[in-house]
């Protein structure tokens, strides 16, 4: 009797890694890179690539808030973009919080209008060409994503293209 839940636990335990699986599969550099670099096409910005160093830089901060889920940042060595959200996020849904700040742009003044965009200024940053990005799962059951950026943007005088 006891080898019988012996396949409904391996059966079950499977299910979990191919969901896991399926998970991180929405996760891969790729899906960060991908949404950042068509935002840029849209500018005409060089596109960036991904860099490992900050890559492990973002998911270290990234899991260092899994306490609390809280995106306030006190600045870091390069440009970061911060979000949480409940019950799931993946790369493409932090990137598109992010890029749907573009209309509060207003290229003319250099400044948001009617909102906040400063995530989706460093997104299009003509200099930054590098990134990287981490995911933690949060103690509230929220996902928090960091993107690093470098050179850092969104420097106060310049324009972001």
């Amino acid at each position: 009797m006891g080898l019988s839940k012996f396949p409904v636990a391996l059966l079950s335990f499977m299910v979990i890694a191919i969901l896991f699986h399926i998970s991180d599969a929405q996760n891969s550099p790729q899906d960060y890179l991908n949404p950042h670099n068509a935002a840029r096409d849209q500018v005409r910005v060089p596109h960036m690539t991904w860099d490992a160093t900050l890559a492990s830089y973002a998911q270290s901060y990234a899991n260092s808030r899994a306490g609390d889920c809280n995106m306030v940042h006190s600045g870091g060595p390069y440009g970061e973009n911060l979000a949480a959200a409940f019950p799931a996020l993946n790369a493409a849904g932090a990137v598109k919080m992010w890029v749907d700040e573009k209309p509060k742009y207003d290229y003319n003044s250099n400044s948001c209008v009617g909102g906040e965009c400063r995530h989706y200024t460093q997104v299009v940053w003509r200099s930054s060409v590098r990134l990287g990005c981490g995911r933690a799962r949060c103690n509230n059951g929220w996902w928090f994503v960091c993107c690093s950026y470098a050179p850092r943007g969104n420097i106060i005088g310049q324009r972001p293209y």
